[in-house]
């Protein structure tokens, strides 16, 4: 599943060809996760204004209104003037007079949501429970230790929840997980606060090496410019079950939470 790191490079890949599109034609495919909410005719002649994102959601924010856009399991949007015809998974194609935007995605979770508002309900729905963005100001060190201490959840689990900071998904929660040192089955409320410090510093500067890296390239993702992440090519722990741990040589091991699969140190990481 595509994750903050690689919302934000499909973002940066295409966001300023597009600010200042008119759209000219909008078609559906098959259907997606959840209905478009409007017809497609009524977003012809609306201006295309900028391109943000949040946690995993990117918003097309138009003269009117505003687009939600989410890849789900293996959604992948791409944008250029000289696309080719539209195949069985291409689900969403825009005609601006700047290029056509498209998402293509063959297992259908993703989504494109049109909302009159960010404050609308159908807005709402989809934002209005996620927690602070990890590579912004608001990610407090102090406020994000006070929040671990009411919560029991396990910490891998708790940051995959997305409801106390958003967007650190699977891989990413491994590795920062790694790198402050702290084993992925701890409860969140029995880490120090120290440990909580090093874990806070850990998931920004994973997700920043993300990003910068071009995301993570596990199976189909790339940037609406067609091109790869490498991030997963220098990561500590993931993925690495059964080879040895790039900083103490123990056995990385693996484990499932919640029906994804987790990697550490038991070395490295304590409880």
């Amino acid at each position: 599943m595509p994750e903050l790191p690689e919302v934000e490079v499909t973002r940066l890949s295409f966001a300023s060809r597009i600010a200042g599109a008119k759209i000219t034609n909008v078609a559906m495919g098959k259907a997606l996760r959840w209905p478009l909410g409007c017809s497609p005719d009524s977003l012809q002649g609306l201006a295309v204004l900028g391109v943000r994102r949040r946690g995993k959601y990117l918003l097309l924010d138009l003269s009117q209104g505003l687009l939600l856009i989410h890849l789900g399991m293996s959604g992948s949007l791409s944008f250029g003037e000289a696309l080719s015809p539209p195949g069985p998974h291409d689900h969403f194609n825009c005609l601006t007079d700047q290029g056509l935007l498209r998402l293509h995605d063959p297992r259908r979770f993703g989504a494109v949501v049109y909302a009159p508002s960010q404050d609308s309900p159908v807005a709402q729905k989809l934002l209005g429970t996620l927690g602070v963005e990890p590579l912004e100001d608001s990610f407090d060190p102090e406020l994000f230790a006070k929040a671990l201490k009411t919560r029991q959840t396990v910490i891998k689990q708790l940051l995959l929840a997305g409801n106390v900071v958003v967007g650190v998904g699977n891989i990413y929660a491994s590795e920062a997980l790694f790198m402050a040192g702290i084993r992925p089955t701890t409860r969140a409320y029995r880490i120090s606060k120290p440990r909580v410090l090093k874990l806070h510093a850990a998931i920004r500067e994973v997700l920043m090496a993300a990003v910068a890296q071009g995301g993570s390239s596990l199976r189909d993702f790339s940037n609406a410019q067609g091109q790869n992440g490498y991030f997963q090519l220098q990561a500590m722990v993931y993925d690495r079950a059964g080879e040895p741990c790039r900083q103490c040589t123990a056995t990385i091991k693996r484990l499932v939470q919640g029906q994804r699969s987790t990697f550490y140190c038991p070395q490295c990481q304590k409880p």
